[in-house]
């Protein structure tokens, strides 16, 4: 097994040709050995390379609603009344962290998503 890190955009796309070959592979045998091996490796050079970044809090709780097919309303227990929730999701009111620890189980998004700064609205 012939395998190298991936260091150059030339290696990397190399990999990729190699793992679409490998796709059909069997856990357990040397190809599917090789194929585990590649995807790490492009894993970690993606991570480097291509980093994606956590998504704006109230962008994944919005999202997170209409996935799960909630509405503003659903929100209120971990939110507050009605109002607070219109100032949250409006950006007119940072998340807190009491919020924050409520929405995460209730929407499934990690906190550390949650927890990332924003812009709110500014006060006229």
């Amino acid at each position: 097994m012939d395998i190298h890190p991936i260091r150059t955009e030339q290696d990397y796309r190399a990999a990729l040709d190699e793992i679409s070959g490998l796709m059909s592979a069997e856990a357990g045998t040397p190809e599917g050995d090789r194929l585990d091996v590649l995807a790490s490796l492009v894993e970690a050079y993606e991570a480097r390379h291509y980093p994606i970044e956590a998504p704006d809090p109230i962008a994944a709780i919005l999202f997170m609603m209409e996935h799960k097919g909630l509405d503003r309303h659903d929100l209120e227990p971990a939110i507050g009344g009605r109002g607070r929730v219109s100032e949250i999701l409006n950006r007119k009111r940072p998340l807190t962290l009491p919020m924050i620890r409520a929405l995460a189980p209730l929407l499934s998004i990690p906190a550390e998503v949650l927890i990332q700064p924003y812009e709110t609205a500014r006060a006229a």
